[in-house]
């Protein structure tokens, strides 16, 4: 398989090289110089889960890592389910948070873990720089944590993810570091795109990124959108709209992907909070980021999205129209009174699942089957969901264990120079 580099086309690498390296040149993404195409769709569906992601990515990357070493790596990877439930009548939630740490980034994080362990040799040092605003510091910090010569960095926004998300991954220890930023998600980003910029760091400390700019995590997350409309029942596979809750849209950079692939998908939907830049570009062809502002729904508190010049590299090159993106934006106030309506229907949601679920039911035709994608497990942002609806929502046994440890974050400025010597303080 080779990639290429959407700001340096000259510059290709194997899978390999994109996975240990993260970015190409000038912070360029990485992006699939062929895209293969799936036949029989119809009896792929019919497969089970970890069978139909081992043909799935070994379209990819089988002839460079083998078949039957992609399959032990996706079946190490997915030990969990990917169910969908009916929320009412044509309209399903994809639930993505029955892994480790509750959430949809325990796909991308696991399978990246394997895919490095399969292209690096052993003696190789390797530092995983990452920024999360939420749930990949936990997917992360747990996929790679214990695992020899690797060592994690997670860049957080002190104060701006919830106090669960933090204590799923600030509590390890051992090889995972993790670094509270006085800053916004956006900076964190920044900070890793410095560092991956600074030549001598990277070799260094063999710097590498697990954001969804790693090209291992968002194949991963293909799997998915597979799997869940294998589930619905036949008669409602032919006019399938998609809602993904979106902030660094690595998630429907991968179902698009997976459209690419043959997926029957009429059209997907991008929903955002109020950090609303790409639906804004959308509507009026202006990209133009703003200040990024706090919501309950903090995992898409993203105002410069990483993944969107894959999304419109992958529509060039299919031909499609970004107007064919259907696009919303939600209000913190419109996301609490969307949440009570789906505890009414019988639904317990979090904050990110409903924008998705709102938007969707805004923009859903009749005869169309509607499937929104809950990317965690409610009980992560307890706090929000409790006082909106009242409740008091039992604790999940791996959310219950790491709330009660001690945080063991460093705190540091917005400043590269501080994030350079903890990167190097670390080795």
């Amino acid at each position: 398989m080779k990639l290429y580099n959407l700001k340096e086309h000259a510059e290709q690498v194997s899978f390999g090289q994109a996975v240990r390296q993260g970015l190409g040149r000038n912070q360029g993404l990485f992006f699939p110089l062929e895209l293969p195409q799936l036949g029989d769709i119809d009896a792929l569906l019919e497969m089970d889960f970890i069978s139909r992601s081992s043909k799935i990515l070994s379209a990819f990357i089988g002839d460079e890592l083998g078949a039957e070493t992609v399959s032990q790596m996706v079946d190490t990877a997915f030990q969990f389910p990917a169910p969908i439930n009916k929320v009412k009548d044509g309209v399903y939630a994809l639930e993505l948070f029955h892994g480790p740490t509750l959430a949809f980034k325990d796909f991308g994080g696991r399978f990246m873990a394997q895919s490095l362990a399969a292209v690096t040799d052993s003696d190789g040092k390797i530092t995983i720089l990452t920024a999360t605003s939420g749930d990949t510091g936990a997917a992360v910090a747990h996929a790679f944590y214990g695992m020899d010569n690797i060592k994690v960095v997670i860049l957080y926004p002190k104060g701006k993810i919830s106090p669960l998300q933090e204590k799923m991954f600030c509590t390890l220890g051992k090889n995972i570091t993790t670094v509270a930023v006085n800053g916004t998600f956006d900076d964190c980003q920044a900070l890793v795109k410095q560092a991956f910029d600074d030549a001598e760091l990277r070799q260094e400390v063999g710097l590498n990124s697990a954001n969804s700019i790693n090209i291992s995590r968002l194949m991963a997350q293909i799997c998915y959108y597979f799997e869940a409309v294998a589930q619905l029942p036949k008669a409602e596979r032919k006019e399938v709209v998609i809602s993904v809750p979106s902030g660094n849209f690595g998630n429907l950079t991968a179902g698009l992907l997976a459209k690419s692939l043959g997926l029957p998908v009429k059209r997907f939907i991008a929903a955002t909070n109020v950090n609303d830049t790409v639906p804004r570009y959308l509507q009026t062809g202006d990209w133009s980021p703003k200040v990024t502002v706090p919501t309950i729904s903090n995992a898409m508190d993203v105002s410069q999205p990483n993944n969107w010049p894959r999304i419109e590299e992958l529509c060039q090159l299919k031909g499609w129209g970004l107007s064919e993106l259907g696009y919303g934006a939600v209000t913190d106030e419109q996301t609490a009174e969307t949440l009570k309506q789906m505890d009414a229907e019988g639904y317990l949601c979090e904050p990110h699942g409903a924008i998705a679920y709102r938007i969707l039911n805004e923009q859903l035709n009749e005869g169309e089957t509607g499937l929104f994608l809950c990317t965690a497990h409610p009980a992560k942002f307890k706090e929000v969901v409790d006082e909106i609806l009242a409740k008091d929502i039992p604790l999940p046994g791996p959310l219950a264990k790491h709330n009660a440890m001690e945080l063991l974050s460093l705190e540091r400025d917005n400043d590269f120079e501080a994030v350079k010597a903890v990167l190097r303080s670390v080795q």
